[in-house]
């Protein structure tokens, strides 16, 4: 394999206002999290609609950005990467995440729904 990517495009709409954090050396950190819908037909010919939640991360100026104008139903397009995780949870159990790494940020107008 010669190269390879890590690269995410997703378009969907935000679950919740933007949740930031203020952290050492004026580093801005937003997380949000994006509900995507899938649509299809099951074996029975059936509509289902599912709905896949990914949780985002912005760094920096996308965090501005982001906490700006980010709001609970805003629909966006998303472009970033793939980072994984692990921490300890309060009962002493190993946890997994998988984030995606905004690079990129599409807001649409008049996007939000209540």
């Amino acid at each position: 394999m010669e190269s390879a990517f890590n690269k995410v495009v997703l378009t969907g709409f935000a679950g919740a206002d933007a949740e930031v954090k203020n952290l050492s050396d004026n580093q801005k950190l937003a997380k949000v999290s994006l509900a995507v819908n899938e649509n299809y037909k099951n074996a029975a010919g059936e509509e289902v609609k599912k709905t896949h939640w990914f949780n985002l991360t912005f760094w920096g100026a996308k965090a501005d950005i982001a906490e700006a104008q980010i709001k609970k139903g805003t629909r966006l397009t998303i472009e970033g990467k793939l980072q994984t995780g692990t921490y300890t949870a309060k009962d002493g159990g190993k946890r997994y995440t998988t984030d995606i790494v905004v690079q990129e940020v599409m807001l649409e107008e008049e996007s939000v729904v209540n």
